[in-house]
C-alpha cells in the first residue's frame, strides 16, 4: 500500500494512505490576507491549482486564512468530511459544511482506517493543532509552525511535514521554528523522509510585514545536518512524492 504527499505551496498538501486522500491546508486560489487588511501582507502564488479529484478528507490545522482559505474552501464539496482545529471549525461552519469533526490537542478520531491524533501546535493566537496521521500505508507528522508537543511519546514515523526555517520579526521574534525544532523531530521520531514545509512553493508576499520578515537557515544547510539514513525532500509544487520505503510497493 502506497504513502505519497504532493505540494502546493505554502501550507498546502495532498497526502495519500493508498487510495485515500487528505487535503491538508489548502491554499489553491486567489489571494491570501489576514486582517487588518492586505496593506499588512498580502500573499499571490504563482498559478492557481486544480482541486484534487475524489477527496476523502479535508484536514486543517489552523483556521488563520494561510490554512483555511476562505477563497479555496469555497471550492470544495459541502458533503467533504473535515477534521480540524477549534478555530477553523468555527470557519469551515460559517461557509456551510456540514461534516465537521474538531479537534483539541490530546484528542484522536478515526476515519476509515486513518487515525487522527491532535497535538498541541502554535499559540497563533489561540492554541492551534500538529496531527499524528497514522494508516496501514504508513506514519505522517505534521505541524506547520515547528512547535512539537511535549506529550507526543518517541516513536518510528516514516516521514514528517514541518518548516525547516526559522522565520520571524524583529523585537518579536520566530513564530516559526522550523530550524530549532528539526532536531528534536530527528530524535523523537526517527523518520526516513523530512518533507520541507510553510515556506516554499514560490509563494510571493506584498505589505508591510513582508519587508521585515527575517528568515534563518536553508534546505541546504538542514541536508547538511542530517543523518545520512534521513531524506529531506524540498518539494517542487505539483509533484507527487513517494513515500514508501520500499520503492516496488509504489
Amino acid at each position: 500500500m502506497s504513502l505519497a504527499a504532493t505540494y502546493f505551496g505554502a501550507n498546502g498538501w495532498l497526502l495519500e494512505f493508498g487510495s485515500y486522500k487528505v487535503l491538508l491546508d489548502p491554499w489553491l486560489t486567489g489571494e491570501l490576507s489576514f486582517p487588518p487588511g492586505p496593506w499588512l501582507l498580502k500573499g499571490k502564488l504563482p498559478h492557481d491549482w486544480a482541486v484534487p479529484e475524489n477527496l476523502d478528507l479535508l484536514l486543517l490545522s489552523q483556521g488563520l486564512p494561510d490554512h483555511a482559505h476562505p477563497e479555496t474552501l469555497q471550492l470544495l464539496s459541502r458533503d467533504l468530511q473535515i477534521v480540524c482545529s477549534p478555530s477553523a471549525a468555527k470557519v469551515v461552519k460559517r461557509l456551510g459544511f456540514n461534516q465537521v469533526h474538531q479537534l483539541h490537542p490530546g484528542e484522536s478520531t478515526c476515519v476509515a482506517s486513518l487515525t487522527i491524533r491532535a497535538s498541541a501546535g502554535a499559540m497563533v493566537p489561540s492554541l492551534e493543532n500538529g496531527y499524528l496521521l497514522n494508516h496501514p500505508a504508513g506514519k505522517i507528522y505534521l505541524e506547520p509552525h515547528g512547535f512539537l508537543d511535549k506529550q507526543l511519546e518517541a516513536q518510528m514515523i516514516d516521514a514528517v511535514i514541518t518548516p525547516v526555517v526559522d522565520l520571524g520579526l524583529p523585537l518579536a521574534g520566530a513564530f516559526v521554528k522550523g530550524r530549532q525544532v528539526l532536531p528534536e523531530l530527528l530524535k523523537r521520531f526517527k523518520p526516513q523522509t523530512v518533507l520541507a514545509s510553510t515556506a516554499g512553493g514560490d509563494v510571493r508576499f506584498e505589505g508591510l510585514l513582508s519587508r521585515f520578515m527575517q528568515m534563518e537557515g536553508s534546505p541546504e544547510e538542514i541536508t547538511a545536518m542530517l543523518p545520512a539514513q534521513v531524506n529531506l525532500i524540498d518539494p517542487e509544487p505539483g509533484k507527487r512524492y513517494a513515500l514508501n520505503s520500499n520503492p516496488s510497493l509504489i
